[in-house]
Order: structure tokens, then sequence, then C-alpha cells
């Protein structure tokens, strides 16, 4: 069993953090305070926590796409994928790269998709048609 991460990101509203995370990405959400809210980020432990001040992202070229750094997401079962980013796509969400595939018909083969959360933290969400090359070269 692969061990749940505990994952704590900067948001500077917690209505916005709750709209977004809650109604558009849909997950359940744990204990709150005033100052942060918990996440079931798909069996691990987000948490959003109240900061005033925005931090900066960068990007990387990759693949032709300006990748932002630094983000966060998780590895999803493929049809789960698919699933999750037609329920994105259905509630417009604003992709800063829209769901592909990556690598078609080649080792690593995967399906890839990357947008803002409405405090600026990049998200990637991804699946692998064989989950045994996540790591191949």
């Amino acid at each position: 069993m692969l061990s749940p991460f505990h994952l704590a990101i900067p948001v500077t509203c917690l209505v916005k953090a709750n709209d977004f995370y809650g109604n558009v990405l849909g997950l359940n959400k744990g204990r709150e305070s005033s100052h942060w809210i918990d996440w079931d980020f798909f069996g691990h432990q987000l948490v959003t926590h109240l900061q005033t001040s925005q931090k900066n992202t960068t990007s990387n070229l990759v693949d032709g796409h300006q990748v932002p750094v630094p983000h966060f997401g998780v590895v999803l079962p493929w049809q789960d994928w698919h699933n999750f980013a037609k329920n994105l796509q259905e509630k417009k969400c604003n992709f800063v790269i829209e769901p592909h595939i990556r690598f078609k018909n080649q080792v690593g083969e995967q399906a890839t998709m990357f947008f803002y959360d409405y405090c600026n933290n990049a998200l990637e969400f991804k699946a692998f048609q064989d989950i045994g090359q996540l790591f191949a070269k």
C-alpha cells in the first residue's frame, strides 16, 4: 500500500479555496479552522493554509509547453483521469495545458493536464496506460 502524502499550500482566500477544491475538483473536506482547510486529495491529505502574500511561479519548457513550477498533483488510473478531465472541461476549467496524451504508443505513454487553483497554485494530473512505466526512461 502506498503511504498517503501530506502537503500544505498557501491560499489567499479560504472561500475561493473551498469553492475550487470542494466544488470544482469535488474533493471532500476534512477538518477546518478560520485559517486552514484539510482536503481528501485522492486519498492524500492536502491542506490549504490562509496566507496573505502570493508566491511567484516560473515555468520550464517541456514538450513545447510552458510547465508551471512548482506544481503538484496525483497520478490517477487511466479511465479516472479521462473522467476527471471531462468533468473539468464541463466546468469550464481554465487549463494552462489542455488535457492531452504524451508519448502516444511509446514507453511512458501518459495523459496529462495543468491548471491553477484560484490562488495561483499549479496542479498537474497524470495517468499512465501502464502504471509500471511511471519511472520509465
